[in-house]
C-alpha cells in the first residue's frame, strides 16, 4: 500500500460491480432529481441526500445491502453517515459518478 493510497476514494466501478452481485442490494443514487434525469446507472434508485429521510418508503428493511452514489463522493458520503444513523446495517459509500466508466441512462 503506497502513500497516496490512503486519500484515494471509494471506487465506483468496483461498488457496482459488487453491488450486482450482492443479493437483494440497492444501488442508491442521492444526487437531485434534475441531475439524476441527466444521466444515472442502470438500476439505481433516486433519493436525494435532502431527502434521505424518506428512504424508508423506498427501502423499509434497514438490513438490504444499500451501496451509494452521488457525483463526486462527498454526497454519498454524508447519506451513508445518516442511513447508519438511521439504523440501516449495511450501507456502503462507493463515490461518484463522475469516475464511472460504464453507460448511464437518461
Amino acid at each position: 500500500m503506497s502513500f497516496f493510497s490512503f486519500f484515494k476514494g471509494p471506487d465506483i466501478n468496483q461498488g457496482v460491480t459488487e453491488c450486482r452481485s450482492t443479493p437483494g442490494a440497492v444501488l442508491l443514487d442521492v444526487r437531485t432529481p434534475s441531475e439524476y434525469r441527466e444521466g444515472h446507472i442502470s438500476g439505481s434508485k433516486n433519493v436525494p441526500l435532502q431527502t434521505i429521510r424518506t428512504v424508508k418508503s423506498v427501502i423499509p428493511g434497514l438490513e438490504v445491502p444499500l451501496y451509494v452514489y452521488c457525483h463526486s463522493g462527498a454526497r454519498s458520503r454524508q447519506a451513508t453517515a445518516a442511513l447508519q444513523k438511521m439504523g440501516y446495517t449495511n450501507v456502503t459509500n462507493i463515490g461518484g459518478i463522475a469516475a464511472w466508466t460504464g453507460k448511464v441512462e437518461n
